[in-house]
This record gives C-alpha cells, structure tokens and sequence, in this order.
C-alpha cells in the first residue's frame, strides 16, 4: 500500500515514435538466458494473442459530462482526437451480501481505433479516465488506427464509489505528523479515528473496495467491449490488478503491459521497506538531474530537504489551499513530486519557494491527497480503503516503534514517513480473502517495466513479483520516477513493439538512463 502515491501526470506510451530518424539509443541486452524467471524451462511458452476486433459489444457510449470534460482540458487532446464516456454494471459482490448489489465502474474512450485498450492506473494516482486521456496526448495519432484508449476509474477511485470517508481534519492530522517522529502512539490515534470513521460511513460497501473484486470489474468490462481477451496497460498498483486479473482469467489475458509493478510479498513491511529504500534513492536520481539542469537549489541539492524541514519545524508556512506547511506535509508533498520525473523542474521550485517563505508550490503538490482536485475525492481515502482491505498486516505498537527506528537509521529522509502507513490499518478489518500471491499460470507473454528508482513501485519488488509469474517478461530503465513509459524511449519502444506487432521484448534488457 502507498498512501501517498503521487497524482502522476499521464506519461506517453510511443512518446515521440514518430517517422523518420530516430535518436533513440538501443535496447542493451543482458547475456543471460532468454525467457522468464517463472517459466519452468521445460514448458512452452504461450503465443502472444492476436489483435481480434470485438464483437458485440454492448457498451453504451455517449457524450462525455461537463466535469468529466473538465477534468481532462488540460493538456487538450490532438485535434479530431474526440472522447466518448460510458458505464459498466458489475457487481458489488460484498462479503456480508455475496454476488449482490451492483457498482456502475466509470469509463472514458479516446479514439476510434478498433481494438480497445484499457488502461488501469494506481489507486492513488489520477482516476483512469484521467490518466487515459492525458497518456492519449502524448501518443502519434498513427497509433490510434490500432487501438482506443480505454480509462476505468475503478472502484474506489475517480467516479466509481470514492469512499471520502476519513473525517478531514483526521485526514490533514495524519498527512501533517512530524516525520522525525519515532513513537507510534502518536500516529495510532488518528489512523483508529480514520478506520473506524471509514467502517460507519461506509457500512457492508467497505470490503467490496478491494483489488480481487476490481479483477472481476476489468472482465466485465472484457465483455462489454466485445472482446474475446483483454489488452490492457497497468500504471504502478494498476498493474496488480491485471495480475490479479491474469491470475483469475488466464485463458482471457491478451497484451498486458506492466509498467512499475507492485511487489506481491503479503507482509506489508517487505514492500514498504523497499519503498523507503526507492525514495531514498529517487530522491538522490533528483539531485543529480537538479545539479544538471542548474535548478534553483544550488551545488548540493541534496541538502535542500532537511535545511528546509528545520526551517518548517521553527515557522510553518500555509498555502493558498489552506493547507498548513509544515515537516509532515513538505515530505509527503515531496514524495509526490518525486513520482513524476516531468514535474522534477516544479518540484525543485516548490522547495525553494518554500524556503523562500512561500509555501504554495508544496501545498499544490500534496492537495490531491488531502483535499481532492476537480471534483474528485482525496485520494488519501482511497488508497487507505483499498489498501487496508488488500492486506493483512497488522502491527504492535511495539512493533511499530522498533521498525520506525530502523528505518530511520537506514534511510533518514522517508524512512519514518513510510513506517508511518502500516500504522493506518491497525483496526481494519483483516481480510477474509486476502489476495493471493499472483502467478498468471497458463497466461501469455506479460511485459514487465521497472525503473531503477521508483519511488512508488521500487524495482526490487518489481522484479520479485514478475519472477513469481508465469510467463513474466521483464525490461527495466535506469532512471528515475513513478514508470519507465514515456520516459525511456528504449523502454517505451520496446511495449510499442510488443502492443502493437506482438514482438517479445528478450528477459532482462536494461535500458540506458
């Protein structure tokens, strides 16, 4: 679980491929054996499904809202590039009412192209529809002879049931916590007053925001669309998803492309530490590229963040939003701005302005999870809800301050921060069905991306869950950010190849920074 993934601006897929020369540099190949790590060596490996146009569909698309046009202004879409929205009815299926009640999961269309593919993003990040659409800015239009975007706001995010259930002042109490603060008794008050809130407002729908059900969601949609397998893009949590969905629906998985992929491990504590320790790491990948560029903060960004947090520590600053700045939200805002490398220029802004006194630029990076943007819920109660309910770690307070300690010895600028998130589920209900460790066995071909620092999906775990299934193929980059699509050109031609003519990326190419 991320509680403050980033509200990451969509990236391109095909960024840039447009004819004529390239610059790009070339895929570099590993020298180890073709294949997947979780292919046993002597099983074939599944054909890569084709590209088949639906048939009967029955989705309903029609002229999009004035909110939802709103949302998605910004950056346009390429002229004659147009957006139809739709719904699809699936299944509420709660444990206390099981295979009952139904959820209308939100749908956005870009282009005419006649294969559709859907795009799920992380539950922390910009709704799907969102994410889809801005993604489409970014793409030739030649692509859209092929495909269609699809974008979900799946369940629990965007406008398909977004819990908003954590009472605000809570919400800005757990966001704002000192991150230089090792006693768990302080963050344990307010997480129980969250997860008790979320349980009354929410009542026998809490449960049902879960992973394992949005699997069933997606096949839903499947049919919907006509299709006879799913093709589809996950973005970082996203991508856990179609894993789920892959490891329940093999026989229906087409082209999957997996870019930042969650680690699977079903102790919280194993995933969150290589978040600390991917954090830690992007930060420095920041530093590097702000001394580069010769940004705002001088010779030793590096630096920047702690003299700051002593600064916020004596005199907080607020924000136009309202938003008090202090140590607790200047690091979590970070964290934010960290997940998207195209932001990394606003990102070193923000800090310096806030150095500067001016704490706008922070309070605006951390607003999407605290206060909503556009109309759409925070997205801290979405990622509390969905996570808490996809895991079944539950820690002592003894346990809690002993792991605090050590990651703050081991990674000083995020590592409290981000011991802090196991506290949030502490009096969630554990799961009565907690997600299966995902294998995808008997599925096709599934390219894997990860990025060497991921600040959100840290590629260690990235590697550890593609190892885990069956046919997993994975491309890593050697930069930094939320996501290799869009970013590494090499990475990004190599899911275009693979999308597109269903060429198989060889296990193990690493792409250049």
């Amino acid at each position: 679980m991320s509680l403050l993934a980033a509200s990451v601006a969509a990236v391109g897929l095909l960024a840039g491929c447009t004819a004529g020369p390239s610059d790009r540099p070339e895929i570099v190949v590993n020298d180890g054996p073709g294949g997947s790590p979780g292919t046993p060596g002597d099983a074939p490996t599944p054909a890569v499904p084709p590209l088949e146009e639906p048939q009967r569909a029955s989705i309903r698309w029609n002229t999009c809202p004035d909110n939802v046009l709103a949302r998605i202004e910004q950056p346009p879409l390429p002229a004659g590039l147009g957006v139809q929205c739709g719904r699809v009815r699936s299944t509420m299926d709660s444990p206390y009412a099981p295979g009952r009640g139904f959820i209308n999961v939100q749908v956005l269309k870009v282009g005419t192209g006649p294969i559709p593919l859907v795009v799920v993003n992380d539950v922390g990040g910009q709704p799907g529809m969102v994410y889809a659409a801005r993604l489409a800015t970014t793409l030739p239009r030649d692509f859209f002879q092929r495909f269609s975007l699809v974008g979900v706001d799946r369940r629990g995010t965007g406008n398909t049931e977004p819990p908003d259930c954590v009472p605000p002042e809570i919400r800005v109490e757990i966001v704002g916590t000192d991150p230089t603060g090792t006693d768990a008794d302080d963050w344990l008050d307010p997480a129980k007053t969250a997860g008790q809130q979320c349980q009354i407002e929410l009542e026998s729908k809490l449960p049902a925001l879960d992973t394992w059900r949005t699997a069933v969601d997606l096949d839903t949609l499947r049919q919907a669309l006509g299709l006879p397998r799913l093709h589809a893009i996950g973005h970082g949590e996203g991508s856990r998803v179609l894993t789920v969905y892959a490891d329940r629906f093999p026989d229906r998985v087409g082209r999957f492309v997996l870019d930042g992929l969650p680690d699977a491990a079903q102790d919280a504590v194993i995933g969150l530490e290589d978040v600390a320790a991917g954090a830690q790491a992007t930060w420095q990948a920041f530093a590097e590229d702000c001394v580069n560029r010769g940004c705002e903060l001088g010779a030793d960004p590096h630096q920047a963040l702690p003299a700051l947090l002593t600064q916020l520590r004596a005199q907080p600053l607020s924000a136009p939003n309202g938003i008090r700045v202090g140590p607790g939200v200047a690091v979590r805002a970070v964290l934010v701005g960290l997940a998207d490398r195209r932001a990394w220029p606003a990102l070193s802004a923000a800090i310096d302005a806030a150095r500067r006194g001016a704490g706008g630029g922070l309070g605006a990076l951390i607003a999407p999870v605290v206060l909503g943007t556009d109309g759409q819920s925070p997205t801290f109660d979405n990622e509390l809800v969905v996570g808490c309910n996809d895991t079944r770690t539950r820690l002592t307070v003894e346990q809690l301050n002993g792991i605090a300690r050590d990651w703050t010895s081991k990674y000083p600028l995020f590592g409290t921060v981000i011991a802090h998130r196991l506290a949030l589920c502490g009096v969630w209900p554990v799961p009565s069905t907690p997600v299966p460790t995902p294998t995808a066995k008997g599925a096709p071909p599934i390219v894997v991306l990860g990025t060497a620092s991921d600040p959100v999906t840290p590629l260690p775990g990235t590697e550890r869950a593609a190892g885990q299934l069956d046919n997993a193929v994975v491309v890593t980059w050697q930069g930094g950010g939320h996501g290799a699509l869009g970013y590494s050109s090499c990475a990004t031609d190599a899911a275009r190849a693979f999308l597109i003519d269903g060429t198989v990326p060889r296990h193990g190419t690493a792409c250049p920074p």
